[in-house]
């Protein structure tokens, strides 16, 4: 494990070690995470294995898009993902502490056909 002390600014911003930066591969976004009592950050790393994509895709093709407003339109709905998911966790989360209603599996499938 390497450790390094980094000043905090008076706007609280920090900066990354060179090495660590690079090392890590981060890029123009980072993700910050409070876990217990410790504050993690790490790169964010586009973890898609294109299932959204095409499911955005074939909608809007469905929706007549086609061309240049075919990527415009995909590159606009591409960007709700990501703030959907994060709402999606932050409510599973709530959930997990009893702070918002939640739903077992069988609320969410149903039950089992028993034919």
């Amino acid at each position: 494990m390497e450790r390094r002390t980094i000043r905090i600014s008076d706007k609280r911003q920090m900066t990354i070690p060179q090495k660590f930066f690079e090392r890590l591969g981060f890029s123009r976004e980072a993700e910050c995470i409070l876990k217990n009592d410790e504050l993690v950050i790490r790169p964010v790393r586009e973890r898609s294995d294109g299932a959204f994509d095409e499911q955005i895709l074939a909608d809007l093709i469905e929706q007549g898009y086609g061309g240049a407003e075919l990527l415009a339109a995909f590159k606009a709905e591409r960007r709700k993902v990501r703030p959907a998911v994060e709402s999606m966790l932050a409510e599973a989360e709530a959930a997990a502490r009893g702070e918002a209603q939640s739903f077992g599996m069988e609320e969410v499938f149903g039950g089992e056909d028993e034919s």
